[in-house]
């Protein structure tokens, strides 16, 4: 049987490992030939498989013993920021603070924004691959996207496809804000 030691945890490092794969607890045990419940109870540390059966639900992912057992712990993903936290990827006249640093793996881009009185993002109209929506948190934001134009004030919102031309601009008397996302994150 194979022990915990050191304070290794096999259910932990199993369960990260199927989710970091993209596979259900069924997926997984359909593929390497064991029961639903024999993965369950080895992510809940309710049973301490045999070499031959880490080895066979393994193969599975697949992956070998000796890279299971030498793999860093996969460090857990932040869930909560503190506003210091964010990380500024532009500043000055208009402000961009990106939620979380590393975004590798991630599918959503979260943005806590700042416009200056009269800032914009340029002349140039940006264009990405992705989607983006936000909500104007205070101030009045001027959003242009391809032919279309409007100001948005507070609780005012905006999504769209991020491929067509776009800007932003603060058309108001005082600081703009805004929180918006990006998905697949291409900021």
């Amino acid at each position: 049987m194979i022990q915990g030691e050191h304070g290794f945890d096999v259910g932990a490092r199993l369960r990260a490992l199927r989710q970091r794969h993209g596979l259900s607890q069924r997926e997984l045990a359909k593929r390497a030939g064991v029961s639903n419940a024999i993965i369950s109870l080895i992510e809940q540390n309710r049973s301490s498989p045999s070499v031959g059966s880490l080895k066979k639900v393994l193969d599975g992912l697949p992956l070998s013993l000796a890279d299971f057992f030498a793999m860093e712990s996969p460090a857990r993903p932040s869930v909560f920021f503190a506003a210091a936290e964010l990380v500024e990827l532009a500043g000055g006249r208009v402000s961009y603070r990106q939620v979380g640093r590393d975004l590798s793996g991630r599918a959503l881009q979260i943005l806590h924004e700042r416009y200056a009185r009269g800032a914009d993002t340029g002349e140039v109209l940006l264009r990405h691959d992705s989607e983006e929506g936000g909500v104007v948190v205070r101030g009045r934001l001027e959003v242009t996207v391809g032919d279309r134009r409007r100001v948005l004030g507070p609780g005012d919102a905006y999504y769209f496809d991020s491929r067509v031309p776009h800007r932003f601009r603060n058309s108001g008397d005082e600081e703009c804000e805004v929180v918006s996302a990006c998905t697949p994150p291409s900021f």
